[in-house]
């Protein structure tokens, strides 16, 4: 064990919080020590928002009497052995008992049993977590070192303290959280964990979705994500994650014509975005914005290669990688499914010519999320080719200012249609179906070609004479007004 005292300064020792939890593992009797990524990021000059402190003795007891003297509340996770406390500004401290680990071949869930400081920093993922400095009064602040952490910090280095087959086959989330660490530090992972990386790839199978898409998540929220989602790719762990991505490298040529790597621009769309946007689900949408091109992909004589609807294709396998990875089916999918669907939209807003009604038609469309739709949309310029990017990210101002000029025009993104599927089906008996889409859609693009006002009454008879050109018959009568219904914006 190596023991330090070169780095008190870096670890706001004078801090009444550190005081008071040596104070009070003083009083139960117990050793607590500061471990983990507040000691890392404190060494780094890096702000950290948690701090994890590890107990020789029970952490809950810890965690209790901590949380009594903050007046603050106390959250105990009794079947982990872990305490949470939230200080008055907004710190949160977890407390956890020294403990020694032992897993089964399959599953990630280890056998836990009690044990010291040493124990607990055995079974920590990477040596750079495992850094600890103490809270007795005797070597307060006194930083201990077992497997080189420093040293890997000095180098920029991810180092298992274990042989990295054993640390990745009893936990392999461990694998992603490598690459993860080194994509968010800007370190280099060990050829050595690399490789095992490689060797392990299998044990992923163990995994649950709902951990792989918290890490994919974290990766996302980086500063340069396509680091992480290339050190995915090289360590054969993405095709296991998200083959849509992978099924996008490479190019191919025919006749002497190719098509860019799909791949690598999806990358250099996402890390353009990140510098404008902190939105998670944006950033999921820049990620997922081609991965129609894979399906699609077509070469025509005359023509070249052809992607023909694969932001349609692309916007209908969202579903499916959110399901695959246990991600919120919910409005937050709807919204990555609607700016994968509607990312080439905007350029085709370009021409002078084009009518405030087609302007209208893609604020409809948007909604409050138009804003959002033209930041991803400037973020898909990847040309090496300055030119041709200034004369894209022209382009572009002219679609926000036509955007502005028609939305401060007409409010059009508080327009609501006034017809729902619930008022067509009630009016004529019928059950969802094709008709409803049609008759809604025609009432729609009356109310934005400015054909009808957008009015309860001037769309009820709009959708009226549509039904009456399908053959649909009214078999109940309507509400006098809209207020009765349930509306949606479009």
């Amino acid at each position: 064990m190596v023991v330090s005292n070169d780095f008190k300064d870096k670890f706001d020792l004078g801090s009444d919080l550190f005081a008071l939890v040596s104070e009070c593992a003083r009083e139960l009797g117990v050793k607590a020590y500061v471990i983990g990524g507040y000691v890392r990021d404190s060494i780094l000059g890096r702000q950290s928002k948690d701090i994890d402190i590890v107990v020789e003795g029970s952490g809950t007891e810890l965690a209790s009497k901590v949380g009594q003297k903050l007046c603050s509340h106390v959250s105990v996770f009794a079947r982990y052995g872990t305490a949470m406390v939230r200080t008055p500004d907004g710190m949160e401290i977890e407390f956890v008992g020294a403990r020694k680990e032992s897993y089964s071949a399959d599953s990630r869930k280890p056998a836990v049993e009690q044990g010291t400081l040493t124990d607990d920093q055995l079974r920590r993922d990477f040596t750079i977590n495992a850094l600890s400095f103490s809270l007795q009064r005797e070597d307060y602040g006194s930083l201990y070192d077992p497997f080189g952490g420093l040293a890997d910090l000095e180098r920029g280095l991810i180092m298992t303290p274990l042989d990295p087959d054993r640390t990745f086959s009893d936990d392999p989330l461990r694998m992603i959280r490598a690459i993860r660490f080194a994509t968010k530090l800007s370190f280099t992972i060990d050829p050595i964990v690399f490789d095992s990386i490689k060797r392990n790839r299998h044990r992923l199978a163990i995994l649950s979705a709902e951990r792989v898409s918290e890490e994919l998540n974290k990766i996302l929220m980086t500063s340069k994500p396509s680091v992480g989602f290339y050190l995915l790719d090289d360590a054969t762990l993405l095709d296991l994650i998200l083959p849509q991505l992978t099924d996008l490298k490479g190019v191919e040529t025919q006749h002497g014509k190719g098509h860019k790597d799909n791949f690598v621009h999806t990358l250099k769309v996402l890390d353009n975005i990140v510098p404008y946007t902190d939105n998670l689900w944006l950033r999921w949408a820049a990620l997922l914005h081609d991965i129609g091109k894979f399906p699609t992909k077509r070469y025509e004589n005359g023509i070249g290669w052809t992607f023909h609807g694969h932001d349609v294709v692309g916007a209908a396998m969202v579903p499916k990688v959110f399901r695959h990875l246990r991600m919120p089916m919910n409005e937050k999918m709807k919204y990555v499914a609607k700016m994968v669907q509607l990312h080439l939209r905007p350029i085709a807003l370009v021409q002078e010519e084009v009518t405030d009604s087609a302007v209208r038609r893609l604020l409809f469309d948007a909604g409050d999320d138009v804003w959002d739709l033209m930041t991803l949309c400037e973020a898909d310029i990847t040309s090496g080719n300055g030119k041709v990017v200034e004369r894209h990210r022209n382009n572009f101002q002219l679609v926000r200012q036509k955007l502005k000029d028609v939305v401060e025009k007409d409010d059009i993104r508080n327009f609501k249609n006034p017809v729902t599927g619930e008022l067509i089906m009630q009016c004529f008996g019928i059950g969802p179906c094709a008709l409803i889409g049609t008759i809604k859609e025609a009432v729609k693009k009356a109310i934005i070609d400015k054909e009808i006002e957008n009015s309860y009454e001037a769309a009820v008879g709009k959708m009226m004479s549509v039904a009456a050109e399908l053959g649909l018959t009214q078999v109940a009568p309507l509400p006098s007004s809209s207020d009765s219904l349930e509306t949606t914006p479009f």
